[in-house]
């Protein structure tokens, strides 16, 4: 929770990642896997104005190795609106099943969020850094 914000508005945001995550994940396109992922997180805006959530949801393709993971339509979208960082992810089935990322998509979403990022998994919610421990960043480049 951020200071000031009370236990019942932490579940009003948990439960609106929660829905807006299953909602894309039924519009996944998924003709091979049958498996739809939806992603849901909330952003910061660039401004420093608040904050709001970015989704995104999976896209398979005939050559599976091009299929894009829900997080990478996610931080599409995350810079689709005007860019920021993410600040706390939810990833879902299309029946609502917590997933954890992938470890390509913990590297993106390090790169995106940092490794303070809350992630809801299966097991509660853990910061990035615990999925991702001594991740590779921007930082490692030079």
């Amino acid at each position: 929770m951020s200071p000031g914000e009370s236990a019942a508005q932490r579940d009003v945001v948990d439960d609106e990642l929660h829905a807006a995550a299953l909602t894309v994940a039924r519009n996944a396109y998924r003709p091979y896997s049958g498996l739809g992922v939806g992603a849901a997180a909330t952003a910061s805006d660039p401004g420093g104005g608040g904050s709001r959530i970015v989704t995104g949801c999976n896209v398979e393709n005939a050559s599976y190795g091009l299929t894009l993971c829900a997080e990478c339509s996610l931080v599409s979208d995350l810079h689709r609106t005007g860019g920021g960082r993410l600040l706390e992810l939810v990833v879902v089935t299309d029946t609502g099943d917590p997933l954890a990322p992938c470890g390509r998509c913990r590297q993106l979403l390090h790169e995106h969020g940092g490794p303070g990022l809350v992630v809801h998994t299966a097991r509660g919610v853990v910061r990035l850094d615990e999925l991702l421990p001594d991740a590779f960043g921007p930082g490692d480049l030079g």
